[in-house]
């Protein structure tokens, strides 16, 4: 028997769909605002098979293209809101649907937010951005992040994610509606840091995938991560993020997964980039979003800004927008002069 009535889901993307997988356990209807027909016809069929080919989902997740399409197939009360949209379709998406979340939002349900990426011209992170927008709902806003493939949710391989927000009641009851023999998240007030480390860790990621395209290995790569969680505690620093929350899923946990796994988009986007491809040619040849990309370019702007020393986001922008070689970056890093901790 299910728990819960009807779960909205806003973007077809693979982490928004296999969120709406682990809402099918729990809820009688998962309904997922689309865009594009042919996304629209696949998930009627059964499978998103645009962005998870060959995964099956179940008949209680049903697809919308209109907001009246979606509030006919609503099945008793609206009791989740989740948001699947990247960083870079918040800003768009809510200038024109705004005021339709909000007739769900005003009856008090919770909003979760899927998104790890950093405004690339306002330098914001998604929870500020949302407050453009929900202002009024502050406190039934949440942001979920930790290390989770799409894929591996769908297999129902158990992943363990952190949801962080303002209200202790919002996020007992987000995680319980999320919560599934498989799928569990874990509440933190630490906002910034759990946006921080699922944006920064992207960055990283393709770190990763450019070290194991030029024949580097383990030793290379269990140092550029090391490296790099010093460097996103300094960003952490800047927005008064709790140190512990880097160590946690949304940070260490996230960045080992997505800069060693195969299914990581980030880590085959700098493979792809240390076999000489441009990154423009990469971005624009996928439909998935590629969140480091962008996360690179406001990660770089912030350091710049607030002075953050960051020797490998720095060399990422260096490699991805200037066109500096990855194999000549690395040398560099590698000929500085050691120094102690906090030097």
């Amino acid at each position: 028997m299910k728990q819960y009535q009807t779960a909205i889901v806003l973007g077809a993307g693979a982490f928004g769909t296999s969120i709406a997988f682990v809402l099918a356990q729990n809820f009688k209807r998962v309904i997922i605002k689309v865009r594009s027909n042919d996304i629209y016809e696949e998930i009627k069929r059964g499978e998103n098979h645009t962005y998870l080919p060959g995964q099956q989902i179940p008949s209680e997740i049903v697809p919308a293209l209109s907001w009246e399409e979606l509030k006919s197939l609503i099945e008793g009360e609206v009791e989740l809101v989740v948001s699947g949209l990247p960083t870079s379709a918040i800003r768009p998406f809510f200038r024109e649907n705004a005021d339709e979340v909000k007739s769900f939002l005003k009856k008090g349900i919770p909003f979760v937010s899927l998104a790890k990426g950093i405004d690339t011209e306002t330098l914001e992170l998604p929870d500020d951005m949302f407050k453009d927008y929900l202002a009024d709902y502050e406190d039934q806003l949440t942001y979920l992040s930790g290390p989770s493939f799409a894929k591996e949710i769908l297999d129902k391989q158990i992943t363990l994610v952190s949801l962080a927000g303002r209200s202790r009641v919002t996020l007992l009851k987000a995680s319980e509606m999320l919560q599934t023999d498989f799928f569990k998240c874990f509440p933190t007030y630490d906002i910034k840091g759990v946006l921080l480390g699922g944006a920064l860790k992207n960055v990283l990621a393709i770190a990763g995938g450019i070290i194991e395209g030029l024949g580097y290995n383990h030793n290379t790569r269990a140092a550029m991560i090391t490296r790099g969680i010093v460097e996103m505690l300094r960003f952490g620093v800047v927005f008064n993020a709790r140190p512990e929350t880097f160590y946690g899923y949304s940070g260490m946990g996230d960045l080992i997964l997505t800069s060693t796994g195969e299914l990581s988009r980030n880590k085959q986007f700098g493979i792809e980039v240390a076999k000489g491809r441009k990154p423009e040619e990469i971005i624009k040849a996928t439909r998935s979003v590629v969140e480091g990309y962008k996360t690179t370019k406001a990660a770089y702007e912030l350091a710049q800004r607030y002075d953050i020393r960051s020797k490998i986001f720095i060399g990422m922008y260096m490699v991805l927008y200037k066109g500096y070689a990855p194999d000549q970056l690395i040398s560099e890093l590698m000929k500085m002069p050691a120094k102690f901790d906090g030097e």
